[in-house]
C-alpha cells in the first residue's frame, strides 16, 4: 500500500490497496461491482475514492498498471503504444486538472484529437468516474471521430444507423422484407447487419450473398456484415463471400478475449484479410466490434478490476484495427451488471465518453433485458442524450423487440425521432440515396417521403 492511496476524511482513514481498488471504489454505483466484490461500500467511501482520484497524477498510469503487464496481452498493448508526444501537453495534470481541461472552452475538437494517442484507457476511465452527466456529454460532442467504408460515419450533425434485420430462423423472405422496411425509414448507413440464427460458415455466406445482392441491386451506398466469429469470416472471405466488415465481440482483458475465442493475431489476420479485399468505395474502414461492461466479469476475467475500466480497456483493442463501427451493447447482459434504467443510462454516456475521447466511432446498442429494472422510457431518455453527445450510430429494429436475440433495443422510427429532434442527418452518401429513391424529401431536413413511388415499394410486391 502506497500513500497516494489513502485518504484522511475527518477522522476516518481510508485505505485502497491498488490503483484497481482505487478505481472501483470511486465507480458510480451499479450492480456489477457489486457482484464483483470491487464496489464502494458506502456513498461516502465512494465520494472520498474520487476525491483521491481527482488528485492522482496522469502520470501515475504509465508507472502503475491495474492487470500486470507480465500475464496481459492488452496491457501489453496499451503500455507499448503509448505515444509520448502526444502526452506531453497533458502529462503534468491530476485526473482533476484533466476534467477541467476537457471541459474548458480552450479545447476544440482539433485539440482533442491531437492527444487520443497519449492517452490510455485507465486514464479515461479514471476521469468518467468523476464527472457528471452533463460532463461526459459535453466533452463527447467535442470529439470529432470520421470513419469511412461506401459512406462516411462520424461527422458532425449525422447520426448513423445500423439495420438489424434478424430472423429466428434466417428465412430471406423474412430478413429482405426487414432491410426494406428499414430503409424506407432512413435506416442502414452505419451497416446492414445480422446476428445469424444459425451460426456456421454455409449460412454466414449465403446470408452475405442476400445483403450483398440486396445493397448492389439498388445502388445503396453501405456496407454489410453477418455477426458470426471472426474466424467463420476469415474463411467466408477464403472462399470467396462478399464480406464487407469484419465482425468481433471483444473484451478488455485477454482472459475475456480468450472466451471469445480472439486475440489479437487472430484479429491481426481478421483485419489484413479485410484491408486485401478493397471493398470499400470512400474509405478502407473494414472492422467492426462490439463490446459492454460486463463481459469480463461474467468471463471471470476481470482480475479485480471494476467493469467500466475493463470496457475502457476493450477501446485499446479496438483502436489498434483502425474499425469503422465500434458500439457498446449497453444493457444487453441483464441487471446482474447494470441493475435499472439509471444505471444503463450512466454506462451508455460513459462507454460513449471514454471510446470517443480515445478516438473511436463509437455507437450504441440502447437497450435492455426483459428481467431488467428498465422501459422504453429509460432508453428515450439515453437515446436523447446520446444523440445530443454525438453518438455515431445507434440500432434500428423493427418496433425496438429483437425476436431473434429476445432483448429491447432501438427501432426504426427512434432513429427518425432522433434525427428528427435534434437535428441530425444520415451519412452524407447515404441521405442522396434516400432523396434519390424519393424515401426523403429533397429538403434540409430529415423528413419521410409522402410519396409511394420509391422503387422499394415497388420491390416488396415480389417478396415471396
Amino acid at each position: 500500500m502506497t500513500a497516494r492511496f489513502k485518504r484522511q476524511q475527518g477522522t476516518k482513514i481510508y485505505h485502497f490497496s491498488s490503483l484497481a481498488d482505487l478505481m472501483a471504489k470511486a465507480t458510480p454505483e451499479r450492480s456489477g461491482d457489486q457482484l464483483a466484490g470491487v464496489a464502494a461500500s458506502s456513498a461516502e467511501e465512494r465520494i472520498v475514492a474520487q476525491m483521491t482520484l481527482a488528485d492522482l497524477p496522469l502520470s501515475t498510469f504509465l508507472n502503475e498498471v491495474v492487470i500486470p503487464y507480465e500475464m496481459d496481452e492488452i496491457t501489453r498493448l496499451i503500455i507499448d503504444s503509448h505515444d509520448k508526444l502526444a502526452f506531453a501537453p497533458i502529462s503534468h495534470l491530476t485526473v482533476g486538472d484533466f476534467r477541467n481541461w476537457l471541459l474548458s472552452d480552450v479545447v476544440t475538437p482539433s485539440t482533442l484529437a491531437s492527444i487520443r494517442h497519449g492517452l490510455t484507457p485507465e486514464m479515461v476511465a479514471a476521469v468518467s468516474k468523476i464527472m457528471r452527466n452533463q460532463d461526459l456529454i459535453l466533452v463527447a460532442q467535442k470529439c470529432h471521430v470520421k470513419s469511412a467504408f461506401r459512406n462516411t460515419i462520424g461527422l458532425p450533425g449525422r447520426l448513423s444507423t445500423r439495420l438489424q434485420p434478424n430472423h429466428p430462423t434466417d428465412s430471406e423472405n423474412g430478413i429482405a422484407a426487414t432491410i426494406f422496411d428499414g430503409l424506407m425509414y432512413g435506416n442502414g448507413d452505419a451497416v446492414i447487419g445480422i446476428n445469424p440464427a444459425t451460426d456456421n460458415v454455409p449460412q454466414a455466406v449465403r446470408l452475405l450473398k442476400l445483403m450483398d445482392d440486396v445493397i448492389n441491386h439498388y445502388e445503396i451506398p453501405t456496407q454489410s456484415c453477418v455477426l458470426t466469429h471472426v474466424t467463420n469470416t476469415i474463411e467466408a472471405i477464403e472462399l470467396g463471400a462478399p464480406v464487407d466488415l469484419v465482425f468481433q465481440s471483444i473484451g478488455g482483458t485477454q482472459g475475456t478475449n480468450d472466451t471469445f475465442g480472439v486475440n489479437l493475431s487472430i484479429l491481426q489476420e481478421a483485419f489484413d484479410a479485410a484491408q486485401s479485399l478493397k471493398r470499400g468505395t470512400v474509405g478502407n474502414n473494414a472492422m467492426y466490434f462490439e463490446t459492454g461492461q460486463g463481459t469480463a466479469l461474467s468471463a471471470d476475467a476481470f482480475h479485480g478490476v471494476d467493469q467500466q475500466t475493463c470496457e475502457a480497456r476493450a477501446y485499446a483493442v479496438a483502436r489498434k484495427f483502425n474499425p469503422l463501427l465500434v458500439n457498446t451493447v449497453v444493457g444487453f447482459i441483464g441487471p446482474e451488471y447494470l441493475f435499472d434504467g439509471k444505471q444503463i443510462i450512466r454506462a451508455g454516456l460513459e462507454d460513449h465518453f471514454c471510446a470517443k475521447l480515445l478516438g473511436l466511432p463509437m455507437g450504441c446498442d440502447i437497450c435492455y433485458t426483459n428481467h431488467a429494472y428498465a422501459d422504453q422510457n429509460d432508453m428515450d431518455n439515453l437515446l436523447t442524450l446520446l444523440g445530443t453527445a454525438g453518438c455515431s450510430f445507434i440500432m434500428g429494429i423493427p418496433g425496438s423487440d429483437d425476436i431473434m436475440l429476445n432483448y429491447q433495443t432501438t427501432s426504426f422510427h427512434d432513429a427518425l425521432y432522433a434525427r428528427k429532434v435534434l437535428g441530425l442527418k444520415p451519412a452524407p452518401e447515404f441521405e442522396q440515396w434516400l432523396t434519390k429513391m424519393q424515401i426523403f424529401d429533397s429538403v434540409d431536413e430529415v423528413r419521410l417521403s409522402n410519396s409511394n413511388r420509391s422503387p422499394l415499394v415497388h420491390s416488396l410486391a415480389h417478396l415471396g
